[in-house]
Protein backbone atom coordinates (compact mmCIF):
# COMPACT_ATOMS: atom_id res chain seq x y z
CA UNK A 1 0.00 0.00 0.00
CA UNK A 2 2.93 2.54 0.79
CA UNK A 3 4.30 2.19 -2.62
CA UNK A 4 1.06 2.77 -4.16
CA UNK A 5 0.63 5.95 -2.40
CA UNK A 6 3.56 7.17 -3.14
CA UNK A 7 3.45 6.57 -6.66
CA UNK A 8 0.28 8.67 -6.36
CA UNK A 9 1.82 11.39 -4.91
CA UNK A 10 4.36 11.53 -7.89
CA UNK A 11 1.30 11.26 -10.54
CA UNK A 12 -0.19 14.26 -8.53
CA UNK A 13 2.50 16.62 -8.82
CA UNK A 14 3.45 15.45 -12.57
CA UNK A 15 -0.45 16.04 -13.07
CA UNK A 16 -0.09 19.25 -11.57
CA UNK A 17 2.95 20.60 -13.22
CA UNK A 18 1.71 19.98 -16.29
CA UNK A 19 -2.04 22.07 -15.94
CA UNK A 20 -0.30 24.78 -14.27
CA UNK A 21 1.10 25.26 -17.61
CA UNK A 22 -1.66 24.31 -19.65
CA UNK A 23 -3.72 26.83 -18.20
CA UNK A 24 -0.90 29.42 -18.30
CA UNK A 25 0.47 28.93 -21.81
CA UNK A 26 -3.04 27.02 -23.70
CA UNK A 27 -5.74 28.23 -22.39
CA UNK A 28 -7.10 31.15 -24.37
CA UNK A 29 -10.80 32.29 -22.56
CA UNK A 30 -11.52 35.60 -22.35
CA UNK A 31 -13.87 34.55 -19.39
CA UNK A 32 -10.17 33.25 -17.74
CA UNK A 33 -8.78 36.26 -15.86
CA UNK A 34 -6.13 37.01 -12.66
CA UNK A 35 -3.61 34.73 -11.31
CA UNK A 36 -4.09 31.22 -11.58
CA UNK A 37 -2.76 28.89 -9.81
CA UNK A 38 -2.81 25.35 -8.76
CA UNK A 39 -2.46 24.63 -5.42
CA UNK A 40 -2.81 20.88 -5.04
CA UNK A 41 -4.35 18.14 -7.20
CA UNK A 42 -5.53 14.69 -5.70
CA UNK A 43 -5.74 11.70 -8.12
CA UNK A 44 -8.19 8.88 -7.15
CA UNK A 45 -6.64 5.50 -6.98
CA UNK A 46 -8.33 4.23 -10.15
CA UNK A 47 -6.97 7.35 -11.79
CA UNK A 48 -9.96 8.27 -13.11
CA UNK A 49 -10.59 11.29 -11.68
CA UNK A 50 -8.87 14.10 -10.56
CA UNK A 51 -9.86 17.22 -8.51
CA UNK A 52 -7.89 19.92 -9.36
CA UNK A 53 -7.51 22.52 -6.26
CA UNK A 54 -7.02 26.29 -8.39
CA UNK A 55 -6.49 29.78 -6.45
CA UNK A 56 -7.65 32.25 -8.08
CA UNK A 57 -6.32 35.75 -7.44
CA UNK A 58 -7.03 39.33 -9.47
CA UNK A 59 -10.03 38.18 -11.41
CA UNK A 60 -12.72 40.73 -12.68
CA UNK A 61 -15.48 37.54 -11.57
CA UNK A 62 -14.32 34.55 -9.71
CA UNK A 63 -17.20 32.48 -10.20
CA UNK A 64 -17.30 33.16 -14.10
CA UNK A 65 -13.20 32.73 -14.15
CA UNK A 66 -13.83 29.30 -12.47
CA UNK A 67 -16.93 28.36 -14.52
CA UNK A 68 -14.63 29.08 -17.46
CA UNK A 69 -12.24 26.56 -16.47
CA UNK A 70 -14.83 23.42 -15.76
CA UNK A 71 -16.02 24.02 -19.09
CA UNK A 72 -12.38 23.93 -20.44
CA UNK A 73 -11.59 20.57 -18.58
CA UNK A 74 -12.10 18.40 -21.77
CA UNK A 75 -9.82 20.44 -23.46
CA UNK A 76 -7.42 20.68 -20.44
CA UNK A 77 -7.60 16.60 -19.72
CA UNK A 78 -6.81 16.66 -24.07
CA UNK A 79 -3.77 18.56 -23.80
CA UNK A 80 -2.84 16.81 -20.37
CA UNK A 81 -3.15 13.20 -22.49
CA UNK A 82 -0.23 14.43 -25.28
CA UNK A 83 1.83 15.52 -22.40
CA UNK A 84 1.85 12.87 -19.63
CA UNK A 85 1.99 9.52 -20.19
CA UNK A 86 -1.03 7.44 -18.02
CA UNK A 87 -2.86 4.37 -19.04
CA UNK A 88 -5.91 6.45 -18.34
CA UNK A 89 -5.88 9.99 -18.23
CA UNK A 90 -8.00 11.50 -15.65
CA UNK A 91 -11.39 13.12 -15.29
CA UNK A 92 -10.36 16.71 -14.69
CA UNK A 93 -12.81 18.97 -11.91
CA UNK A 94 -11.77 21.96 -10.82
CA UNK A 95 -12.49 23.36 -7.44
CA UNK A 96 -11.95 25.94 -5.77
CA UNK A 97 -8.58 26.92 -3.11
CA UNK A 98 -9.73 30.00 -0.99
CA UNK A 99 -7.22 29.22 1.69
CA UNK A 100 -4.85 31.59 0.19
CA UNK A 101 -7.62 34.21 0.26
CA UNK A 102 -8.56 33.20 3.51
CA UNK A 103 -4.68 33.42 5.06
CA UNK A 104 -4.55 36.65 3.48
CA UNK A 105 -7.71 38.00 5.42
CA UNK A 106 -6.48 36.35 8.64
CA UNK A 107 -3.00 38.53 8.02
CA UNK A 108 -4.87 41.07 7.61
CA UNK A 109 -6.82 40.69 10.38
CA UNK A 110 -3.28 40.18 12.74
CA UNK A 111 -1.74 43.26 11.44
CA UNK A 112 -5.10 45.20 12.63
CA UNK A 113 -4.81 43.82 15.98
CA UNK A 114 -1.22 44.34 16.64
CA UNK A 115 -1.38 47.90 15.37
CA UNK A 116 -3.78 48.01 18.36
CA UNK A 117 -1.99 46.52 20.93
CA UNK A 118 1.31 48.28 20.27
CA UNK A 119 2.92 48.94 23.51
CA UNK A 120 2.88 53.32 24.28
CA UNK A 121 6.14 54.06 24.67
Amino acid sequence: MKKNSNRLNRVDEEIKKHISHIIANDLKNSNITGLISVTKVKVTPDLKFAKVYVSILNAKNTKETLKALKNASGFVRSKLAQEINLRITPEIIFELDDSMEYGARIDSILKDIMKDIKPEE
